[in-house]
């Protein structure tokens, strides 16, 4: 039987994934891979979860500590560093983004009938947690070169209805927020920032989730900084800070009876089990602490991309980073020419040993959209971006020069689909 310690260190070692053949860095398939009868699984998955090495240190100290419910040490070694980060009046942690989501909808007080402007180009969660409070998601376009909302359509979609304004900053580059909050205030309305793809990016200067009133993060295996799930509730508004504590302890008081500042807790909101566990809190923070380090190997792996895609000259869309923003290399996707059938690429390249996938059906033409929500304007470029976009792997640890495999193989496939 194998000690605790040496199970540990086993799962920090680099595995091979299911579905995944183990090859030398850089090594490309030889050809021939792809024809009638050739079966070769994915050999450079889409993700892989980074692991930093102290993960398991910080659960083992979290376990001697003897508090495994949440809201104790490393919970709070989180929501302060990102408090510090983001200068937020108060940060919650949650078990995932979607958790948070759902108390900012919470927090708003939403009746039946209310309306929420957001683009159809995001995760389902971005809808379903104010649908879950009676709202109505009211879907509007994106801009073409970043994928965000298009910041100039908002204004036309607000009626007497509308309570808050949802920007999604896709792949970690945010969005245009200064006309955003611009378009709100005149309208006396809340925004609230999915920012789960986007810690460490940056908007003029400030951070992604310190910009509206409301942010939300996500610490899904998937995104750069990751403890299988979780996620941040972030209050830049004093306003909401009591209120988002009893809901987050599943209305009750606690968090004031722990405090000190009442002699024992009820129940006095509405509220549900928001809080992580403690394990998934430590783990979090061996990551948190690593998080710039996580972020410019990100960013070397996305370049590479970038110059490898230059040199192949290759007829694709690149993607697009404002200059007023800096990114944190959350994902790297391309635009198909409208002309090549996706699909086929798709199928190609995982022949080819490279395991890229399409993102978002866009929520307006969901059978729970077109139930839940509505449709402002034409949704043509979230429609056409959603037909033509496609993710290529990109995680720490891959190689430096598995983007430039990745574009080789990409070339081939799309030389083939054309």
């Amino acid at each position: 039987m194998k000690e605790p310690n040496d199970v540990f260190s086993s799962l920090l070692e680099p595995a091979v994934l299911p579905g995944a053949v183990s090859r030398p860095s850089g090594l490309r398939p030889a050809r021939g891979i792809g024809t009638v009868g050739a079966k070769m699984p994915p050999m450079i998955p889409f993700n892989r979860p980074h692991f930093v090495g102290r993960e398991f240190e910080y659960i083992r100290e979290a376990a001697k500590l003897g508090q495994l419910a949440g809201n104790g040490q490393f919970t709070r070694r989180c929501q302060g560093a990102l408090q510090e980060l983001l200068g937020a009046q108060r940060v919650l942690l949650t078990h995932s983004c979607t958790a948070a989501l759902e108390m900012a909808a919470l927090l708003l007080d939403l009746a039946p009938g209310d309306e929420i402007i957001m683009p159809s180009f995001t995760f389902v969660s971005t809808a379903n947690a104010f649908v879950l409070r009676g709202a109505t998601p009211v879907f509007v376009d994106v801009r073409a070169d970043t994928l965000n909302i298009d910041e100039r359509l908002i204004e036309a979609a607000i009626t007497p209805l509308t309570k808050a304004i949802v920007v999604v900053h896709y792949a970690g580059v945010p969005c245009e927020m200064d006309e955003v909050l611009r378009v709100a205030r005149r309208h006396g309305l809340v925004v609230i920032e999915d920012a789960a793809q986007a810690l460490l990016s940056t908007y003029r200067g400030r951070p992604a989730g310190s910009l509206g009133d409301i942010a939300a993060f996500s610490f899904h295996e998937t995104k750069n900084v990751q403890c299988g799930e979780g996620g941040a509730l972030v209050l830049n508004d004093q306003r909401w800070s009591e209120r988002a504590e009893m809901l987050w302890e599943k209305g009750t008081n606690r968090t004031r009876f722990l405090q000190g500042h009442v002699d024992k807790y009820t129940w006095v909101d509405v509220g549900s089990s928001f809080l992580p566990g403690e394990l998934t809190a430590a783990f979090l923070w061996a990551q948190l602490e690593s998080a710039r380090e996580i972020t410019d190997q990100r960013l070397r792996l996305w370049d590479e991309y970038a110059r490898a895609f230059g040199e192949a000259g290759a007829v694709v869309e690149l993607p697009v980073v404002p200059a007023d923003c800096t990114h944190n290399a959350h994902l790297f996707r391309i635009m198909l020419p409208a002309h090549v059938p996706r699909g086929d690429v798709l199928a190609d390249l995982n022949r080819r040993g490279v395991n890229a996938v399409f993102h978002y059906v866009p929520l307006h033409s969901s059978p729970a959209g077109r139930r839940f929500g509505r449709v402002e304007g034409s949704m043509q470029v979230t429609d056409d971006c959603s037909a033509r976009l496609v993710r290529l792997p990109l995680w720490v640890g891959m190689g430096d020069d598995t983007p430039r495999t990745v574009v080789h193989e990409f070339a081939l496939a799309l030389s083939a689909a054309v």
